[in-house]
């Protein structure tokens, strides 16, 4: 019986061509290693015009013995290719022929075809035991070859066309895989062969069989398949191995690398399904006749090839003005891709060429930092440190101290390298830091690099040396041609100014970036660095002031204040700090500057009033905005005066409360030199002029101009923030003083724009008031035959013509206000010329009627006087008289009402009047026999107004009975009341009782004082 061991004695050949083919492996993989360069220190992509020349060479040798068909993305023509070598190499025609030539006449390589036997699924299963102990025969047959069945296209089924057909040290072996129908080999094996287009491979799987006795195949029975199997062994040689498929493929249909699965092709029909077998192709050379391959480790030479060709790339774009996005164009890829199959390069070792040409090249030109992450992922993979000799180790642990120090060198200038003005500057500083995080990540990094400190640690220093020299870099770049305080003062505010905006680009768009990477806080560690050396030089600048301070110093102090709290609120708050800022109390330093600031402020305001009012032609902005530009001046000039406090904003409670009152002070005395101004230029445009409309107009927009002011300057308080500033001072400060002080102030110089509105409004009610009272003189004297309506006609057009031009002209308040003095005054002509038409009752009845047509044209559907407005306080004074009655008029029929004497304007009279009344006791002695006191308001121009009433039961008058009477009649208060409006009920009995003629009497009594009562119903306070 044959066992294993004899088994695989039979074939001796085939075991020493694997066990070279595997040596061969081993020591071309050691070829491909690069040699120990001469430097750590990472080489220049530049190569002298010698090296130039012969990777030229080596580029045209590969693109002309190019193998297998292009890749889909890849270029098809290779006269294409040599075009892009020619620009790539920036070769001259004549040159470019010449080495095509030379290149030409070279040495071809051996042609090789490398084949990886991965693995097979779902394969025959041959033994009694269901499974096979498969294995692969595989070679290279070229056309000549004798080849049963013919040429391997087409071709009749047939077994052991490798066994019988290639010479046995032209046949490799893979393993036998013991019982399994799933087998995997993962060998590889190198096929030479001359001519692509007549070449052929070939691949027979066989099932490896062992004499056995039956009774073990009996042992290993499952099935009746088995069984039929032991019949059918029975009939064959014993150990001859079973046929289970093979593969068989045309060279010129493999791409230049291969890597799918291939159905096994059967012999007969009996078994068409036998499984797929997993293969991986790849075209290479060996023997190359070019200098660089025979002199070179094929990695160097790949690495040239590839630095040369990505700076083209880069070239070519920066030629077009755009930027290399980090993609190869497709003639170099195909020739990197063809040059490193060709070489049988590795992935690791194409991955490692592709790290060291990208990081060389980044650090030489603008390449995009991406393009590392794709190589660091894929030596992170594959890495294993043994695969590397010591040289190629020192070559890559050099790449990475030289990226590093690099990017360190980048981020530590990263204001000037990636400039915001750049759009994509972001994206490129967060692409470099990705790649030092990823690189420094790496198994590689740290076996090679064991020295190195944490990135954060390295990146927080460069970015902290970084600052300072940015610093002071910004600092020579404002230094003074001319050096004086002034120039000194512009440099350290210019200085400041960019402080700030850097620190806000910080905040806003790189602290987001260091933060999400590195985790570091970039802003908080620029802003402690820069605020120590600012306060250091502004300190410095202050000291040099002195205690005398200039109004031009001043004002350059102030500009650096206020940048200065600007920086400060940058910060962080008091409660987050960890320590004290170099910044903190700067205010002091400023403090003797403050007098020339407040004066300063002033002096500027005063200014621009003058130049507002001077160029005011007191003419309404527009039909809306009815006061002139001098007014949006001045509200423009109060602005900014409170813009200038809050910019102040002095931290020192005490301080602050001073500086608060002095521009309250300042900003009260504008408003009056305001209106003394704008009345002066009122009287300047108004001299000489003979149109007295146009003087009109001119002061109602000096009226208007007033009334802006008043509303200006009664949002002070909002605007300079008394309320915050109440809270912060109340610690230092006496209960009260803020609201004396302040408020005092701005009541003052309210009541004196008031006084001023309301002269000016006084002047306007003059012109109309002669015109007023005229025409009210007027109305007296019209003919009888003219009717009333008629004759108050006159006096109704005129107001019309002129409240409507004043109210057209002046903003609501002062027409309000002048609206409320013409009503005041036509009463009091009214009033007048009553007094003294009294004996004429047509004159009465023509002022009573003008008087409720005159009530209507001020109340004017309510846009005019409100109706608790024409009650004024002269409209309100009465002319109060007693009418005294007994009742029932039925039991006091003889006796007439007796009225006591009228007093002028009085609403507290005291008459002091005796009235007697001749009655009999019984009558006063009834039930509801009383003294009616009635008081009335003696109206000139139309009937009295009743007052109210008063009842006295007359049997409560003292000595009534006939007692004795007691030595004085004491006093009796009676309140004064009116009818129910809405009736009572013992009169709603009284009017049903219709054949009483006395009750309705009574009633229609009592309704018409209702009426009284709902028509002119009691003041306040009467």
């Amino acid at each position: 019986m044959a066992t294993l061991f004899s088994h695989s004695q039979r074939r001796p050949p085939l075991l020493r061509q694997a066990i070279k083919i595997r040596r061969r492996r081993v020591r071309d993989v050691q070829d491909a290693l690069p040699q120990r360069a001469q430097e750590v220190e990472p080489q220049s992509h530049h190569l002298s015009s010698e090296e130039r020349a012969l990777l030229y060479e080596e580029a045209l040798y590969t693109v002309l013995y190019r193998l297998g068909q292009p890749e889909t993305s890849h270029v098809r023509e290779s006269s294409e290719l040599l075009r892009y070598l020619q620009e790539a190499f920036h070769m001259q025609p004549e040159e470019h022929q010449r080495m095509l030539r030379q290149v030409q006449e070279l040495e071809k390589p051996v042609f090789c075809l490398k084949a990886t036997v991965k693995q097979a699924k779902g394969i025959l299963g041959k033994d009694v035991s269901g499974f096979s102990d498969p294995y692969c025969l595989l070679g290279i047959i070229e056309q000549g070859a004798a080849v049963p069945g013919g040429s391997p296209g087409p071709r009749r089924r047939q077994k052991a066309v490798v066994r019988h057909t290639i010479p046995e040290e032209q046949t490799h072996r893979t393993q036998v895989i013991p019982q399994t129908l799933n087998p995997v080999w993962d060998e590889t094996f190198i096929l030479e062969f001359e001519d692509i287009n007549n070449a052929s491979f070939h691949l027979d799987m066989w099932d490896m069989d062992t004499v056995e006795s039956v009774r073990q195949k009996l042992g290993e029975l499952t099935d009746l398949h088995g069984l039929r199997r032991i019949f059918k062994e029975a009939r064959k040689d014993k150990g001859q191995d079973d046929f289970l498929g093979n593969v068989v493929l045309r060279l010129q249909d493999l791409h230049c690398r291969e890597d799918q699965w291939f159905p096994l092709e059967p012999c007969t029909e009996t078994y068409p399904d036998r499984g797929q077998c997993h293969l991986q192709f790849q075209f290479i050379h060996k023997r190359r006749a070019t200098t660089a391959s025979r002199s070179q480790p094929s990695y160097t030479v790949h690495l040239h090839l590839l630095q040369q060709l990505v700076s083209h790339e880069v070239t070519q774009h920066q030629a077009g003005s755009t930027s290399w996005d980090g993609l190869l164009s497709s003639q170099a890829a195909t020739i990197l891709f063809l040059h490193a199959t060709q070489k049988d390069l590795s992935d690791f070792h194409r991955s490692l060429a592709q790290w060291l040409a990208y990081s060389h090249l980044y650090q030489s030109l603008e390449i995009p930092s991406s393009c590392l992450l794709h190589p660091i992922t894929s030596i992170e993979y594959q890495w294993i440190q043994g695969r590397l000799k010591e040289e190629q180790r020192e070559e890559l642990a050099a790449s990475f101290n030289s990226l590093l120090a690099y990017g360190l060198s980048l981020i530590r200038r990263f204001r000037s390298v990636f400039p915001l003005s750049v759009p994509d500057s972001p994206a490129r500083l967060q692409s470099l830091l990705r790649v030092l995080v990823q690189m420094c990540k790496m198994k590689a990094f740290g076996e090679l690099c064991p020295d190195s400190a944490p990135l954060p640690r390295l990146v927080t220093e460069a970015l902290r040396t970084g600052t300072v020299e940015w610093f002071h870099l910004k600092q020579q770049h404002h230094q003074p041609m001319v050096q004086g305080f002034p120039e000194a003062a512009k440099a350290l505010l210019s200085l400041v100014q960019d402080i700030i905006g850097d620190l806000h680009q910080c905040q806003r768009t790189w602290n987001k970036i260091f933060h999400n990477v590195l985790k570091i806080d970039l802003f908080s560690m620029a802003f402690q660095e820069l605020q120590w050396l600012v306060a250091k030089r502004v300190q410095d600048h202050t000291a040099a002031v002195g205690d005398t301070v200039t109004m031009e110093v001043g004002e350059s102090l102030f500009q650096l204040y206020v940048s200065l709290k600007e920086l400060c609120q940058l910060g962080p708050v008091p409660s987050e700090r960890d320590g004290v800022l170099a910044l903190d109390g700067f205010h002091r330093w400023f403090q003797p500057a403050i007098p020339s600031w407040l004066q300063k402020t002033y002096s500027v305001a005063l200014a621009r009033v003058q130049r507002a009012v001077q160029m005011d032609e007191l003419v309404p902005l527009g039909e809306l905005t009815k006061h002139s530009t001098s007014a949006v001046d001045l509200s423009t000039c109060f602005a900014q005066i409170s813009h200038t406090a809050r910019q102040l904003d002095w931290p020192d409670p005490e301080e602050a409360f001073m500086i608060t009152v002095k521009f309250v002070e300042d900003t009260c005395r504008l408003a009056l030199v305001y209106c003394s101004l704008i009345k002066a230029r009122a009287r300047e445009l108004s001299a000489g002029q003979k149109d007295q409309g146009q003087a009109a107009n001119m002061l109602c927009v000096v009226v208007n101009d007033m009334e802006q002011l008043r509303l200006v300057i009664g949002r002070l308080p909002t605007q300079l923030a008394w309320e915050a500033l109440e809270q912060r001072v109340g610690a230092v400060l006496e209960q009260g003083q803020l609201q004396n002080t302040l408020h005092t102030q701005l009541q003052t110089a309210l009541a004196g724009l008031g006084h001023e509105i309301r002269a000016g409004v006084r002047t306007l009610a003059e012109q109309l008031e002669a015109g007023i009272a005229k025409h009210i003189q007027k109305l007296v004297g019209v003919k009888e035959s003219v009717l009333p309506e008629d004759a108050i006609l006159p006096l109704m057009k005129f107001l019309e013509v002129k409240l409507c031009y004043m109210n057209t002209n002046l903003v609501q308040e002062n027409f309000s206000s002048l609206l409320t003095l013409l009503w005041t005054h036509t009463l009091m002509v009214l009033a007048e010329v009553a007094a003294s038409q009294r004996s004429c009752p047509l004159a009465s009845s023509r002022l009573k009627i003008a008087l409720q047509n005159l009530e209507i044209c001020f109340y004017a559907e309510g846009c005019g006087l409100p109706p608790e407005a024409l009650h004024t306080a002269t409209f309100q004074s009465s002319d109060p008289f007693v009418q005294l009655t007994l009742e029932p008029r039925h039991v006091f029929p003889e006796l007439a009402p007796r009225e006591t004497q009228k007093h002028k304007k009085d609403l507290h009279p005291l008459f002091d009047e005796t009235f007697e009344f001749l009655v009999p006791a019984e009558p006063c002695q009834k039930d509801g026999a009383c003294l009616l006191l009635t008081v009335l308001d003696h109206d000139t121009l139309g009937a009295d107004d009743l007052e109210g009433e008063a009842f006295l039961p007359l049997r409560s008058v003292p000595g009534l009975t006939g007692a004795e009477e007691p030595g004085g009649v004491p006093q009796t208060r009676l309140p004064l009341t009116y009818p129910a409006p809405n009736g009572d009920p013992i009169l709603q009995l009284l009017e049903s009782r219709k054949a009483d003629r006395e009750a309705q009497a009574f009633v229609r009594l009592r309704r018409q004082r209702a009426k009284q009562a709902s028509q002119h119903a009691p003041q306040p306070g009467r």
